[in-house]
């Protein structure tokens, strides 16, 4: 189904939703105020679901806004969004029974930084970006260039494993396969390995020492729910107000252990990070640790445990390396 249909779809069935009484609020998409961006929408009013729209630029992991709503909610979902939804009801964060989940088949979402580096061009230099099956088409001044998915995608699309959101109300379009490409950050992560101790610790203290720590990759991520933040804590105080790469490592640490069995892979904090830290880097490999350890991938089930709110007799006793 074309993203003009699904629009089309998406539109109607949102709007069925408000009229019957279903919903309080629909959560989507709309267009941006740049080009070829996308941002969400809010609202209880019939008419504004006509600014809806379905297209590789809608990045946003919505599920972030069900824990500040009231009421139902009608929520169009990715794939990693709906897990993040079913993390949520897991930690009583969200009642299922509060949520009509309206599910997006995702085929990736195009990373404009690549394809601005790839042709040399702003955005704004950018014509049109059309996914065609399996290539992206661009237009520029008149000439089009062409390139695979692995080139101009986010490598949290290129790694995700289901695409197609597994706990849905509504199944907007066909199942969607994922694309298994090995991706920049399964890179860096194997390059991070590879290094030695001391070297790691001279990366991450480079990458970190550029944190502004404007918390936006915190206040974009769904599994980041806590009223008060440790690093908000004045007493005791956990870390300093300047962004001291030392404080910013301490954050990114202990955000990831607080995330762990509940991040999905979205990407979002990498992609909302203005200094562009490999965010991923970390928690993917978190992500990865907490699979292996434990064989639990987070957002599955809905009515499982979260992760270490219990114990079982035999779980093996290796958890520090």
């Amino acid at each position: 189904m074309e993203n003009k249909e699904l629009e089309q779809k998406l539109r109607q069935e949102a709007g069925a939703l408000l009229e019957q009484g279903k919903v309080d609020y629909i959560v989507g998409y709309e267009a941006g105020s740049l080009k070829f961006s996308t941002t969400p929408l809010i609202t209880r009013d019939r008419d504004e679901v006509s600014r809806l729209v379905i297209n590789p630029f809608i990045v946003n992991n919505l599920a972030n806004f069900l824990t500040g709503l009231e009421g139902k909610v009608g929520i169009v979902v990715k794939g990693c969004d709906s897990r993040s939804i079913v993390s949520l009801i897991q930690d009583n964060k969200v009642s299922r029974d509060n949520v009509v989940i309206l599910g997006v088949p995702c085929p990736g979402l195009i990373d404009l930084g690549k394809i601005e580096k790839l042709l040399g061009k702003e955005r704004d230099e950018l014509d049109d970006v059309v996914r065609e099956g399996d290539r992206v088409v661009v237009t520029a001044g008149g000439e089009s260039s062409e390139f695979s998915p692995a080139q101009v995608l986010f490598d949290s699309c290129l790694g995700c494993e289901l695409p197609t959101p597994q706990e849905y109300d509504l199944l907007l379009g066909e199942a969607t396969a994922p694309l298994k490409e090995k991706t920049a950050s399964q890179a860096k992560i194997a390059e991070l390995k590879d290094m030695t101790p001391g070297e790691r610790w001279e990366f991450w203290k480079g990458e970190f020492s550029n944190c502004i720590r404007c918390y936006a990759c915190r206040n974009v991520c769904p599994a980041c729910f806590c009223n008060r933040c440790f690093v908000e804590e004045s007493s005791p105080q956990w870390v300093q107000p300047a962004p001291r790469w030392q404080d910013n490592l301490l954050f990114q640490a202990v955000r990831n252990i607080h995330v762990a069995g509940r991040c999905t892979d979205c990407g979002a904090c990498e992609r909302a990070c203005p200094v562009n830290i490999p965010l991923r880097s970390l928690s993917r490999e978190m992500y990865d640790i907490v699979g292996e350890l434990f064989q639990f991938k987070p957002g599955m089930d809905k009515d499982a445990d979260p992760l270490m709110t219990h114990y079982e007799q035999e779980e093996a006793e290796d958890l520090i390396r």
